[in-house]
């Protein structure tokens, strides 16, 4: 199973910058898209079923041109979970998530979800994006019971380790504060491979650059994207890279490939 995971910043931007053409060029099976910024009634599908993609699901917020969250398959799911069931939570539709059968995935059954985390652009968000991150975790600890093979995809909007940001020092900037750099650890520590790491070590590679002062041309990044993988699966992990070349949105795609 080939995942790719894309922060869009707007996916009807995204496709009027070349998205689908390079879709069909990268040609994964599973797409976990975040921050749509469209409603599904405001986009044209047959796009994506044109490319391959005939189950697409969206999961967008009440706002409308705010977050939202999809996932795009040329395989059939047996399920779709739209958000978590915690009102505070999926308002701003951030969280979906797709069972496959086993005959999917080498006889594996796999859930995968998009994850789109909240930013915390100032203290009001802040604190809305810490209590946000301990219901998710709770959250997932409750599913992973039922569902242990899970592959958590998307925007977390925060950098793990020192490696994972241009510059260590800006330890006072949400998405590198330490209470979130403990969380993710965490996280990572109550059952998940951080899949790019797990295979990519001592590589520093970004997969989101700021707008302002050329960061991207001068590779001054964050990465904040991962595919989290249940350690049930961690030695399914077939290859993990971040897909920088793709310049349709701020962040970059990742791929994560999974094999029996």
């Amino acid at each position: 199973m080939k995942i790719i995971s894309y922060n869009v910043n707007g996916i009807r931007a995204a496709i009027n910058k070349g998205f689908i053409d390079w879709l069909k060029s990268a040609n994964p099976d599973v797409v976990c898209i975040q921050e749509t910024k469209a409603q599904k009634e405001q986009l044209d599908l047959d796009v994506f079923a044109d490319a391959g993609y005939t189950y697409n699901y969206w999961f967008s917020a009440q706002k409308k041109g705010y977050s939202g969250v999809a996932i795009l398959s040329k395989i059939e799911p047996k399920h779709i979970e739209y958000g978590t069931g915690i009102e505070s939570m999926d308002f701003e539709g951030r969280n979906i998530r797709a069972d496959f059968p086993a005959s999917a995935a080498n006889g594996v059954e796999v859930s995968v979800m998009s994850l789109y985390l909240p930013s915390g652009t100032n203290d009001a968000r802040l604190n809305h994006k810490l209590e946000y991150m301990d219901m998710f975790q709770d959250y997932i600890n409750t599913l992973k019971k039922d569902i242990p093979n899970l592959v958590i995809c998307g925007d977390y909007n925060i950098c793990h380790e020192e490696i994972d940001i241009h510059n260590p020092k800006m330890k006072g900037v949400s998405g590198f504060l330490p209470e979130e750099r403990e969380w993710i650890g965490k996280f990572i520590d109550n059952g998940f491979t951080d899949s790019f790491r797990y295979l990519n070590k001592d590589v520093q590679e970004f997969s989101w650059w700021s707008y302002r002062a050329n960061s991207r041309a001068n590779n001054k990044g964050w990465r904040l994207d991962y595919a989290m993988v249940a350690n049930p699966l961690q030695e399914n992990i077939k290859r993990a890279v971040i897909l920088s070349e793709a310049v349709h949105s701020d962040h970059c795609p990742i791929l994560l490939e999974l094999d029996k």
